[in-house]
């Protein structure tokens, strides 16, 4: 009896078909290294962390001209640049000043060259805000919601809270006129509260929003304190869907765009609803790229900017096992009506718990319960924007 499966090995790269393409960078200046102390912190102390031997890491000059001069030379003629940590900011705004120097210096006639930042907000101050509004940046501002519940975990290495410098830093960004949104975990400190964190955004201007769900797990696959129920997540969503579909023409979340985008029939935004993990690496302070932000793991390590091209990087076998564990679908995922859309989840959320892509995302009650909320309402919104019905591959069921 054949497999329902594809076995997946020497010839992983045949059943993925043609080398796909880089489409961006997500880029650590300072690696996993943190001036905040945040008590659900995934990066910072992991004992599978290359570096975690090295408290200091920063990206030299040498090796950011080296990124930007041959990404722009493969990306033409759209390069995307995203920055995150650990905390982007401690390479410092000079680092970031001749980043912006070296596109000028290499980019080429034609190419659109874009630049984001993830940033718990400490260190922002005009100086920061007038490179981000010259050259149209668009930052991330991590939130968690108001004080309270931002300071359960969100705090310093002295252990004290950190809502009053985020939000002297989001009104540093407005002062500067610098577009930014929201990146919201939700944890056990706000996860209850879904009115309350919406509404508190809304007070605040914010117009779009990205809600990450905590999911992190202890040696023996049990949930951290701080973790989250996939039913909580579910309700979380939910009631933030009745609470934002007043407002969707005005109000971005980006859960629910990403679930409108699959539904038009386009690549999502997110990647975790892609078939595939293959649509952008990780590069690390020194150099080495991976495959995935949750897996800058020694065995995942696809080469170094300074001794490999990114054609080189490309086509390296392990970027292709990695981009193949999506497709390792679970028996649940074969038979489900949003697989489609869902795509099995996250490689991170099934392997966390005990360490096998084969399982189902933790969350999977969550999806099944926003998507049974969402998928008509927005189907209806899809096509009314279209001026025509969802495409019928949107509304197919598994593939597998």
């Amino acid at each position: 009896m054949a497999s329902a499966f594809p076995i997946l090995g020497e010839n992983t790269a045949s059943l993925l078909g043609p080398v796909p393409r880089i489409s961006s960078l997500l880029i650590k200046p300072a690696s996993a290294v943190c001036n905040l102390d945040c008590a659900y912190c995934f990066y910072l102390d992991r004992e599978a962390d290359p570096y975690k031997a090295l408290p200091a890491r920063r990206m030299t000059e040498e090796t950011l001209e080296r990124l930007v001069d041959s990404y722009l030379f493969y990306s033409y003629p759209n390069s995307v640049f995203a920055f995150q940590g650990g905390e982007p900011t401690l390479a410092g705004a000079a680092f970031f000043e001749k980043l912006c120097e070296l596109q000028k210096q290499y980019g080429r006639d034609g190419q659109n060259v874009s630049n984001a930042l993830q940033t718990n907000g400490i260190l922002l101050d005009d100086r920061w805000c007038r490179l981000f509004h010259e050259y149209n940046w668009l930052i991330g501002l991590s939130v968690d919601g108001p004080e309270e519940m931002h300071d359960r975990y969100r705090f310093n290495k002295q252990g004290r809270g950190t809502w009053q410098k985020v939000m002297q830093g989001m009104e540093t960004l407005k002062k500067n006129k610098v577009e930014f949104n929201v990146l919201c975990v939700l944890s056990q400190a706000n996860v209850e509260n879904p009115k309350e964190v919406y509404k508190f955004f809304r007070s605040l201007g914010i117009d779009y929003i990205q809600y990450i769900p905590l999911a992190e797990f202890d040696h023996q696959g049990q949930p951290l304190p701080f973790t989250i129920a996939p039913e909580q997540y579910g309700r979380f969503l939910c009631e933030t869907f009745d609470l934002w579909w007043p407002d969707r023409r005005r109000v971005r979340i980006r859960f629910f765009d990403n679930i409108a985008e699959a539904l038009a029939g386009q690549k999502p935004g997110n990647c975790t609803m892609h078939e595939t993990c293959d649509s952008y690496v990780v590069v690390e302070y020194n150099g080495d790229v991976y495959p995935c932000d949750f897996f800058v793991e020694k065995s995942w390590k696809l080469g170094n900017i300074q001794t490999q091209s990114w054609a080189e990087i490309a086509r390296r076998q392990t970027r292709y096992t990695f981009a193949a564990k999506k497709t390792l679908a679970h028996p649940e995922c074969q038979v489900c009506e949003y697989q489609s859309i869902c795509h099995g989840g996250c490689p991170k959320l099934r392997h966390g718990r005990h360490g096998q892509f084969e399982d189902l995302d933790y969350f999977c009650q969550a999806y099944k319960m926003i998507y049974a909320k969402s998928v008509g309402p927005l189907k209806k919104e899809v096509a009314k924007i279209l001026g025509a019905p969802v495409p019928a591959a949107a509304q197919a069921l598994s593939p597998y």
